[in-house]
């Protein structure tokens, strides 16, 4: 559920303390199921949308947008009339808006190892990209180009138990053209049939949320489940825990 993955990308956004941030998503429904979904839940915890820009898909130069978003062609525009008026040519160096937190990023991976280069070149390097699942998929080297990337995932994909990796394991020896690409729907078996117990017994409500491969998931009293992601950021190329990132960062006593 795309709308499900920008709502917990809001709230990570906020828990981490960033109020404000712009937002590049694709022109298409897809895009658009995103920016409803994260814009309502953003808006709800007290968080700000700065700027929106939409994005071609099919292309294959973002600057555009970005630029855009980030206000440099504005600040480009101001020293021009600035030359204007002084009848010279002053040395310039663009400056971005300085008022965001974060960048919210909605892409498929070819689109993704697009834009987080893009958004280095435009002088966005310090600002953190947030994005969802979509984002990544599990190869080192194509990744390189989604350094620093925060996204949401299953737990199959970032932090696998030893159930899980004995499952993985499985299905690389027996089916390994299946498994290549299927990882993810095998996970979603395999936890259909841990919900079994939950539903025969009637145990709805989060209280009740038990750790899946593919999230942590509970049913709510209408029978939908829920599934809350694990966190992780690009490093390398592979997808580190978040949690793992931060204890390594915390000041040693």
């Amino acid at each position: 559920d795309p709308e499900e993955e920008a709502r917990q990308v809001a709230q990570r956004v906020v828990t981490d303390g960033r109020m404000r941030g712009v937002v590049l998503l694709p022109n298409n429904e897809w895009g658009q199921r995103l920016f409803r979904a994260f814009d309502s839940e953003l808006k709800t915890l007290g968080g700000t949308i700065a700027a929106l820009r939409f994005y071609d898909p099919t292309a294959r130069d973002y600057s555009q947008p970005i630029r855009s978003v980030l206000l440099i062609d504005e600040s480009r525009a101001r020293a021009s009339a600035r030359n204007g008026r002084l009848g010279t040519r002053l040395e310039f160096e663009p400056r971005r808006r300085g008022d965001v937190q974060f960048v919210f990023m909605g892409a498929q991976p070819v689109q993704g190892r697009s834009l987080r280069p893009a958004l280095r070149f435009h002088l966005a390097e310090d600002l953190p990209v947030y994005a969802t699942s979509d984002i990544f998929e599990p190869n080192e080297n194509a990744n390189a180009d989604l350094e620093g990337v925060i996204f949401p995932d299953m737990p199959w994909v970032i932090s696998p138990d030893a159930v899980s990796t004995q499952l993985r394991n499985a299905l690389s020896e027996h089916w390994p053209l299946r498994a290549r690409g299927r990882g993810r729907l095998y996970a979603f078996g395999f936890d259909a049939y841990r919900l079994v117990p939950l539903l025969k017994a009637g145990r709805f409500g989060r209280e009740h949320a038990i750790p899946g491969m593919t999230g942590l998931l509970s049913v709510d009293e209408r029978g939908t489940i829920r599934r809350d992601l694990d966190w992780a950021r690009v490093s390398n190329g592979r997808a580190v825990p978040l949690d793992a990132i931060q204890a390594a960062e915390l000041p040693r006593r």
